[in-house]
């Protein structure tokens, strides 16, 4: 694999980033309609504007990926100071997209490992890298890990350790969407829902509680169970839960994150010069 390679990854997988970012609406999470609200202008067009800002760190990761070209304890070190060095260059360009740097930068090493895997696969390998221990890695605890610890939930660093298991699930309700004549759009929000409906969202365990958590999974099984986002049921439902997340102020930030990570999977194999168009 080639810098230029690496770069292709690194720039599908901002693209999988800025997809689930266009989504609209999502339940709790900043979307386009903000962009007509004073109070979240500058959350939702930061969060697109530093969304770029994640490509050179990708592209790096891959190209460690590539030179050392296995799941090795070094390649964990390694990718996890280049993660490091990102966050702190998101934070200069707006914050934000630290869960999803962690998932979509596991996720392009894993691509960048295994060219020819696809789906399931890439999971599989990014497990392998998360198995490692990152030696260097700050030994102060992460609001994350300090919620897993509370909870027992398994956060960002058991999802890559089990490989994924809700980008899996994504991946899987992508394809069935589809397959039932979903549009694209309504297929990726049909696949967020799946994984808010499971997921143990550290962000959402800190802000609402293990009651809150219960009742944002169910909002969105409920909205599933009504015939997905596509149908006149579903779409009602949607918009419920969406004004009721939105006025409780609870998001969930793990549930988007690992959504981006899904559609990078899926727009694998990227070509050279292009990324998969939404």
């Amino acid at each position: 694999m080639s810098s230029r390679e690496d770069e292709t990854l690194a720039q599908a997988a901002v693209a999988a980033l800025t997809w689930q970012l266009e989504l609209a609406p999502k339940p709790g999470l900043p979307d386009p309609r903000d962009l007509g609200a004073r109070t979240t202008r500058q959350d939702h067009c930061s969060l697109r504007w530093s969304a770029k800002v994640l490509a050179p760190g990708l592209a790096a990761m891959a190209a460690a990926a590539r030179r050392t070209g296995h799941p090795t304890p070094e390649l964990r070190a390694e990718l996890g100071a280049i993660g490091r060095s990102t966050e702190h260059s998101v934070a200069l360009a707006g914050g934000g997209h630290r869960g999803a740097l962690w998932a979509l930068g596991l996720l392009v090493a894993a691509a960048a490992l295994n060219p020819r895997a696809r789906g399931n696969d890439v999971a599989a390998t990014a497990k392998r890298i998360a198995a490692h221990a990152d030696r260097r890695a700050p030994r102060r605890p992460s609001r994350g890990s300090s919620v897993s610890a509370q909870y027992g939930a398994a956060g960002a660093r058991g999802e890559a350790r089990a490989g994924f298991p809700h980008v899996r699930r994504a991946l899987g309700a992508l394809a069935a969407a589809r397959s039932a004549g979903a549009p694209e759009p309504y297929a990726r929000l049909d696949a967020l829902l799946t994984v808010m409906s499971t997921l143990q969202d550290t962000e959402l365990l800190y802000t609402a509680g293990p009651l809150g958590l219960r009742h944002v999974q169910a909002g969105a099984r409920g909205v599933l169970e009504a015939g997905g986002t596509f149908t006149e049921a579903g779409g009602e439902a949607l918009s419920a839960l969406d004004d009721d997340l939105h006025a409780r102020a609870w998001s969930p930030r793990g549930s988007g994150a690992l959504l981006a990570g899904a559609l990078f999977v899926d727009s694998l194999p990227v070509a050279n010069s292009s990324v998969r168009a939404a």
